[in-house]
């Protein structure tokens, strides 16, 4: 299986425009620059685009992991938060929060936080990161 997404960009880095697609077409001519990225500018920029991979990601899993555990989930909620450090002349991701919000009634709440750090481990935008960016899960559980 094989996805694809684009990106044009035209001028500098701080003046520059680009322009980012996926084969779906969701994304279709979204703007990402400079500002959205280091400032308070419109458009996306890859890290937020990494945590909604990531958060998209973490849930399906977590949902096969519940499911394979006997569970259902009313509702899960994931916010993905992306850190983007400086280092030394460049930058790195240095690490990913997943915040877990899952209602599930009857739930065993072992068997649910089992479930869930199978689904942090298991994904594959987890398996991207690892070794190159510290992962962390808060999971709560609501009955």
């Amino acid at each position: 299986m094989q996805k694809t997404a684009s990106a044009k960009w035209s001028g500098g880095i701080k003046d520059g425009k680009g322009f980012i697609s996926t084969q779906t077409g969701v994304l279709n001519d979204a703007p990402y620059g400079f500002k959205s990225r280091f400032e308070e500018g419109p458009g996306t920029n890859p890290e937020e685009l990494i945590g909604a991979a990531h958060a998209g990601c973490f849930t399906m899993a977590l949902s096969l992991q519940l499911e394979q555990a006997g569970m259902k989930a009313e509702s899960l909620e994931t916010k993905s938060t992306v850190t983007l450090e400086k280092d030394g002349e460049g930058f790195t991701i240095t690490s990913c929060q997943l915040d877990l919000k899952a209602k599930i009634p009857g739930a065993d709440k072992a068997a649910f936080d089992k479930a869930a750090q199978a689904a942090k481990e298991g994904c594959p935008v987890s398996k991207l990161f690892a070794g190159n960016a510290q992962i962390t899960l808060n999971a709560q559980l609501e009955s």
